[in-house]
C-alpha cells in the first residue's frame, strides 16, 4: 500500500537580514493511512514548524524549504497557490493549539463550519448547514443546534476546541494534523479529546500526525513515536518500542521526567541546560552539550539516523547497530 504522506530530507528555515533560523534539518518519514505518528520534544524543538510545513503555511517571504513532500500522492512542494487552497482543508487539515485563534470572533461557529463545506464541496448553503450540524453531533457537543448559532466566545474551551475538530473533520480529510491540541485544557477534558481523536480516526479511516511534548498523551494516541530535537528526528519506533525501552539519552531523559504515580518523596529527574540555539547548532550532536554520556565522538559530526529495525531508529553514536 502508498503512504499517504511521504516526506525525505526535508529542511526549513526562516531567513531575515540578522539571522537564518534552521529550524528543521533534513526529516525523512511515511505515514500510512489510518496510523497515528506522535511527534514528541521540547518546545522549540521545531514539531510546529513541521507540521505546518506539510500545509506550506509558514511566511512564505522568510521561508526556505527544500527536500520533497507527497501527501495522497501530490507534490506539495511543487503545489501551485491554487493547489494549496484545494489541498488545505479538503485533503489535508490542522487542528490548532488555541481555539480562539482558529475560530473567527466575530462569526457564528456553525457559519464557520458551513463556508468551510461549501468552499471544497461546492453544495449548497442549506446542505453545508446541515452537515455543520452532523459534526457537530459527531463531536459530541451537547445542544449541537443552539451551538450552531454560538459565537466561539460563548463556549468552554473544551466546546471550542470540539468545534475546532469538527471544522477539521468538514471536508473528510485523509490527513489531521493536531498541534498541540490538548495543551490549553484541563486533564478531564483533555481526556476526553483524545477519546474522541481516536474514535473519529477509526471511524473515518484519517491518517493523523499529532505533535506533543507530554509523554502521556502520546502513549495514549501514538501508534508510532518520533522524538525531535533540534529539527531532527533524534529516535523513532512504536509506541510500546519508546515507552518500554527507549535508546537515545534525550529520550531517555524525557521518560525519566516524567511523572508517575507512587513517586511522592522521590526527586524528579531533569535535564539539564537547555535546546540549542537554532541560529547556531553547535558542532556534532546537538543534545552532546546537555548529555551526560557526551564522549569525543559526540562532537565530531552529526550522527546519522540508523534503523535497527523497519520501525525502530535512532540518532546516536553511543548506541550499538543491534540489540
Amino acid at each position: 500500500m502508498e503512504p499517504l504522506v511521504q516526506v525525505r530530507d526535508l529542511k526549513v528555515s526562516f531567513v531575515s537580514k540578522d539571522a537564518t533560523v534552521s529550524a528543521v534539518n533534513g526529516i525523512d518519514f511515511d505515514l500510512a493511512p489510518r496510523e497515528t505518528l506522535c511527534v514528541l520534544g521540547e518546545s522549540g524543538s521545531g514539531k510546529s514548524v513541521m507540521l505546518r510545513s506539510l500545509m506550506r503555511l509558514n511566511p512564505p517571504r522568510k521561508t526556505v524549504m527544500s527536500g520533497a513532500m507527497r501527501i495522497a500522492g501530490q507534490d506539495v512542494i511543487a503545489a501551485s497557490e491554487r493547489q494549496l487552497v484545494d489541498l488545505r482543508g479538503g485533503v489535508v487539515s490542522m487542528i490548532y493549539q488555541e481555539p480562539m485563534t482558529a475560530l473567527d470572533p466575530v462569526f457564528k461557529v456553525g457559519t464557520q463550519i458551513a463556508e468551510t463545506i461549501v468552499r471544497h464541496e461546492g453544495i449548497s448553503r442549506a446542505e453545508a448547514d446541515r452537515r455543520a450540524l452532523d459534526l457537530l453531533e459527531l463531536v459530541q457537543i451537547p445542544s449541537a443546534k443552539q451551538r450552531l448559532n454560538a459565537y466561539p466566545f460563548e463556549l468552554s474551551g473544551g466546546l471550542r476546541q470540539r468545534a475546532v475538530i469538527a471544522m477539521a473533520l468538514s471536508c473528510r480529510p485523509k490527513l489531521l494534523l493536531a498541534d498541540e491540541p490538548t495543551t490549553a485544557l484541563d486533564a478531564t477534558v483533555q481526556i476526553q479529546i483524545l477519546l474522541l481523536l481516536r474514535r473519529l480516526q477509526k471511524e473515518l479511516g484519517m491518517g493523523v500526525i499529532f505533535v506533543t511534548h507530554d509523554l502521556g498523551v502520546a502513549g495514549e494516541i501514538g501508534d508510532r513515536i518520533a522524538v525531535m530535537y533540534a529539527g531532527r528526528f533524534i529516535e523513532e519506533g512504536t509506541t510500546r518500542e519508546i515507552m518500554r525501552g527507549p535508546l537515545h539519552p534525550y529520550t531517555q531523559g524525557l521518560l525519566g521526567a516524567t511523572v508517575h504515580p507512587g513517586m511522592r518523596g522521590e526527586r524528579l529527574a531533569t535535564i539539564l541546560g537547555a535546546p540549542p540555539n537554532l541560529e547556531r547548532l553547535p558542532q556534532g550532536c546537538a543534545f552532546a552539550p546537555r548529555c551526560a554520556q557526551a564522549e569525543a565522538a559526540c562532537l565530531a559530526e552529526t550522527p546519522a539516523l540508523r534503523r535497527r529495525s523497519p520501525s525502530r531508529a535512532t540518532r546516536c553514536v553511543l548506541v550499538p547497530d543491534a540489540v
